[in-house]
């Protein structure tokens, strides 16, 4: 386990065929191995080398967390490029002045960054990574012409922090290797008891910007080996829904993760409010809230949480209900951990031990020091004027804390945000916010120090769940603090939520003390970014101006701008509302009142309608292709005397399209099945309009006789044809889009029919915008499919087939990418009626 580099541990642990990621991006799911990030990454390296990007160059990253993240990175190491990873919620202005200031020659972006205008650099996609070509050699990776070095530039993170100012802090291949090295030693010591659960998988919703984050994602998995999932959107609900469905077996967050999540699983399971017996066994205490383990799946089990401190209660709380919580300390300067609790001796209230390799002392001031290889060797273009941070060859971290009898360490907070009384004692802010969190109205609270008179004193900013009097809160908290930490002033913050970093969450208290002393006057205070409101989420999607008054249908959205609607809403103000609320909303205002209601989803995001998994299990896929084998499609051809034109076109498709075809018969399906190759017809499913279904999915509103011969008709389609139903008006439409995600994540194809209703003759109805929206949002190919003569075969009214002649024709795949739907519904259309 000797390594000079990080390009040593990608060699060594990223050779494999196991899974490694597992990407949901809330439409589509996309999986990785080991291999197929090893390979895209060699293939990234080779497109910077044909760009003219070599040792030293700088790649902007700015995009949300997915794969391509990872396999541009390592891409980056292979060839000596330097990272300079940006999170993908800072603002443009920022960007720009990072990129100018490291001298960036491109900038990779993800989907869910809004570029500006005109970008002064080479805009590359992260979404397009892995559409490399994959033919990079399988043995040790190649270089390609770079031999890296210990002392390497691997990256440069700029961190505004919570108090400061941005400043790039430069991490090495000898930094990141301090901190890998000494926890693989751990992980291998225990590995081989952990096989019987294998692979375990990672949930991470901490920013790759972070290098917390990535660590969870890039090097631990590899240790085990375990897989990294990513999602999109943050709700509570999402991420339970999530970690069962995904079997997930860690979580690894920032605190504020843990505190929404609290809040969701107290208002499902009451009981979880109710502490344990202080000495009561776990698996007693995995009894008493077993509902709670219920929602998050059987194999769920722990918490990582990093990037911000830890509130006692907090991991007391997730303690109680039977969770492991590992929380450690760490900075971007030590790359980022210098202590970590080990997983089977956890102690309340510690961050853990120092990792081997790693010295901590406690200076005489209570500062707590860091002296080892994983310190960085300073701040980019900083010189002299970092000296102080490296005084005595110690890193100074500018927290405060103690370590205790066993080496352990406690944190008690920022040096420079702890408040000094004039009596010379100390107030730790976070001891204070402790108190007053816990106040019924508060939602949270800020604690700053503010100078006055020569004196400095303990002010609270809060922001409340209910109108509350303010110096009620304040006495209500002195009666629980200490003479010393008393609070002179209470405060209301203007905003519904208290400023906060990003990536982290940690809280820009520097932006709340100047508030307070500027007055605390609403129109100094930056609400942050203007987009992410729900008049502005409407705005964007409607095409014009909207008020809280405005009525929901005079926006006139459809189904699918509904989609987009819930979609923006779980991703940008991170709540999850059921689709059918969403129709009931009369105006703006009902909607921003579910929006923040506790109880505008079920507990799991529980779907409008089942949809069949049933027929995706491995005996109703046997008997599938049998049927399909032996006599549907024979019987098929007996009707459809088939011509086929453009099987070459598929051969360019590499991997699952959609097939978007005129529609004419209700043989559409099997003859398209008939037409495909035998290698691709047995992996296709078809969307099917929900509202044909209507007697099985609303029983209640029809005869016995109509929903007996509905339902079997629903039961033959999608266990015989790999059918299942997308709402054309009905709610639901989110729901069955995220199911043909997961199915063609699995590698299917699917047949869509963007008419919505069989026509007759030789011409097409015009398109509805659905199918194109669904290929976009899916990102995969569309091969246009025309049909000709079905429908004197099996036409509209005809209640028998006769023989007759058909013509199948398939086109040139082809992508559609953009939000424009109209646009995009006008290509697919002309594209079909063209063939």
């Amino acid at each position: 386990m000797i390594r000079d580099t990080l390009i040593d541990f990608f060699d060594e642990r990223l050779q494999s065929t196991s899974e490694f990621f597992v990407h949901d991006d809330g439409y589509r799911v996309r999986h990785y191995t080991y291999d197929e990030v090893r390979t895209g990454a060699t293939g990234f390296a080779a497109r910077l080398a044909a760009a003219g990007l070599g040792a030293g160059d700088k790649v902007l990253f700015w995009g949300e967390n997915r794969p391509e993240w990872i396999i541009a990175f390592w891409g980056c190491l292979l060839r000596g490029v330097i990272v300079v990873p940006i999170d993908y919620r800072a603002s443009a202005d920022f960007l720009g002045r990072v990129g100018a200031l490291v001298g960036a020659r491109v900038l990779l972006a993800g989907d869910e960054v809004r570029l500006p205008a005109q970008p002064d650099i080479d805009v590359w996609s992260l979404s397009e990574v892995h559409d490399l070509s994959h033919a990079a050699p399988a043995g040790p990776a190649s270089p390609t012409g770079h031999t890296a070095a210990q002392d390497d530039v691997a990256e440069i993170i700029f961190t505004s922090g919570a108090t400061a100012e941005p400043k790039g802090v430069i991490i090495t291949h000898r930094n990141v290797l301090a901190n890998i090295v000494p926890v693989e030693r751990e992980v291998l010591k225990y590995r081989r008891y952990g096989r019987p659960f294998f692979p375990l998988r990672f949930l991470n919703l901490l920013p790759l910007s972070h290098l917390f984050g990535q660590s969870l994602s890039t090097f631990i998995p590899p240790m085990l080996p375990g897989v990294c999932v990513f999602m999109r959107g943050y709700s509570p609900p999402a991420i339970v829904q999530q970690i069962r469905r995904r079997r997930i077996s860690v979580l690894v967050c920032v605190p504020k993760i843990l505190d929404v999540l609290r809040e969701h699983i107290v208002q499902i399971a009451p009981e979880a409010a109710e502490p344990p017996p202080r000495a009561e066994h776990v698996a007693r205490r995995w009894w008493r809230y077993r509902q709670v383990h219920r929602l998050f799946g059987m194999k769920f089990w722990c918490f990582i949480v990093g990037a911000a401190p830890l509130d006692p209660d907090l991991e007391a709380f997730w303690a109680g209900l039977g969770f492991l919580v590992v929380q450690g300390y760490g900075l971007t300067e030590t790359a980022p951990i210098v202590t970590l609790n080990h997983p089977f001796k956890t102690r309340r209230g510690s961050v853990g031990t120092p990792i081997a390799g790693v010295e901590v002392r406690i200076a005489d001031d209570g500062e707590i020091l860091v002296r080892g290889d994983n310190v960085t060797t300073g701040y980019f273009g900083a010189g002299a004027d970092s000296a102080d941070t490296f005084a005595d060859g110690w890193f100074h971290t500018g927290d405060l804390g103690s370590l205790d009898d066993q080496g352990r360490l406690r944190v008690h907070g920022r040096k420079k945000e702890v408040i000094v009384t004039p009596e010379g004692l100390n107030v730790f802010p976070e001891d204070v916010e402790r108190v007053v969190n816990t106040l019924p109205g508060v939602a949270e609270s800020a604690v700053v120090g503010i100078t006055r008179d020569n004196e400095e004193r303990v002010h609270a900013v809060v922001t409340l769940v209910a109108p509350t009097d303010p110096s009620a809160i304040m006495r209500t908290a002195n009666r629980q603090l200490g003479d010393h930490q008393r609070i002179r002033e209470v405060l209301v913050w203007p905003d519904d939520r208290l400023p906060r970093t990003e990536g982290t969450q940690k809280l820009k208290r520097r932006v709340v003390r100047e508030w307070v002393e500027q007055g605390a006057a609403p129109a100094t205070v930056s609400a942050g970014r203007t987009d992410r409101d729900l008049t502005s989420i409407l705005a964007r999607l409607a095409g014009g101006a909207v008020s809280r008054d405005t009525r929901l249908d005079e926006l006139g959205l459809s189904s699918l701008e509904r989609v987009e609607l819930m979609m923006a809403l779980e991703n940008e103000l991170d709540a999850t509302v059921d689709e059918a609320a969403v129709g009931a909303a009369a105006t703006v205002a009902d909607l921003e009142a579910l929006v923040a209601s506790p109880s505008r989803s079920s507990p799991a995001g529980s779907a409008s309608f089942p949809l069949p998994t049933w027929n995706q299990s491995w005996p109703i896929r046997t008997i599938r292709r049998i049927c399909l084998s032996v006599w549907l499609l024979p019987m098929t051809r007996m009707f459809a005397r088939l011509r086929v034109d453009g099987l070459e076109h598929l051969a360019a498709a590499a991997g699952p399209v959609v097939f978007a075809a005129n529609h004419q018969s209700f043989m559409d399906t099997p003859v398209i099945l008939a037409a495909l190759p035998r290698a691709a017809r047995y992996r296709v499913v078809t969307a099917m309009a929900k509202e044909f279904f209507a007697a099985h999915f609303h029983p209640e509103r029809h005869t016995r006789r109509a929903r007996l011969t509905n339902g079997l008709n629903y039961y033959l389609s999608t266990a015989l044809f790999n059918a299942f139903p997308l709402p054309q008006r009905e709610a639901g439409a989110l729901h069955a889009l995220r199911y043909a995600g997961e199915l063609i994540g699995a590698g299917n194809s699917l047949i869509i029919f963007p008419e919505g209703r069989r026509t007759s003759g030789g011409g097409i109805a015009p398109f509805q915008p659905g199918t194109a929206m669904i290929a976009a949002r899916l990102d995969v190919p569309v091969v246009p499919v025309r049909i000709r003569g079905l429908d004197s075969v099996l036409g509209v009214g005809q209640r028998m087939a006769r023989p007759g002649r058909v013509q199948v024709r398939f086109g040139r795949p082809f992508r559609l990418r953009g939000a424009d739907h109209g646009a995009l519904t006008a290509t697919l259309e002309a594209a079909v009626a063209n063939l």
